[in-house]
């Protein structure tokens, strides 16, 4: 009994350090490579043009180019949430394995994908005699849109695993219980096989 109880401390101590690692860490596995593809592709977006001759650089820091494009306030946005979320915090949590920074990531991607949208559409819509969306806004849009699903099945499949061990932990602790309680009641004396005393026999 002894060593049946060792063997579920041993397991215990081994899923709580899984635990740990579970709640503090991530996994991406081989969408690690994935991801860093799409962070590159990423950069490489800002050099192309996103409206006219107006690269994704100019459109961050609103160049003279920016203005006399006409571009809106939706581009960027999109822009600065592809820079901070698509590069930077994406590359932070690569580098780190942090499970918050890859859920910061995917928020803000998710915000980044929408803004994406309304900035095509705002190109579409500009006024007469201003450029519409450049290959350089296409390709980011679909981009972060891309490195959005990867995030969130990096998180998703954490997720899993944590719930799995939540569960195998929990197993573990009912099983202890029970031998606990098996162990209380194979050390609890037993009245009726207890031999009598000289007082419990009966007078003649």
């Amino acid at each position: 009994m002894k060593k049946q109880h060792n063997d579920f401390d041993a397991l215990r101590s081994e899923i709580d350090a899984a635990e740990r690692r579970v709640a503090h860490g991530i996994d991406p596995g081989p969408r690690a490579f994935v991801i860093s593809i799409l962070v590159f592709l990423l950069l490489v977006s800002f050099i192309l043009p996103h409206t006219g001759d107006v690269g994704g650089w100019d459109v961050l820091f609103g160049s003279h180019g920016a203005g006399a494009a006409a571009v809106a306030l939706p581009s960027r946005v999109f822009a600065w949430l592809t820079l901070v979320f698509g590069v930077g915090f994406s590359v932070l949590a690569l580098l780190t394995r942090r499970w918050a920074l890859a859920w910061i990531a995917l928020a803000g991607l998710s915000i980044a994908a929408a803004a994406g949208l309304l900035a095509v559409w705002s190109r579409q819509t500009v006024a007469a005699g201003h450029p519409g969306p450049g290959v350089g806004l296409i390709v980011a849009w679909i981009t972060v849109l891309a490195l959005t699903y990867q995030w969130a099945r990096v998180v998703w499949s954490r997720t899993i695993v944590q719930l799995a061990a939540e569960e195998q932990r929990r197993r573990v602790a009912a099983q202890q219980q029970s031998m606990t309680l098996l162990d209380s009641l194979d050390k609890s004396p037993d009245k009726e096989n207890r031999p009598d005393g000289p007082g419990s026999e009966d007078g003649p």
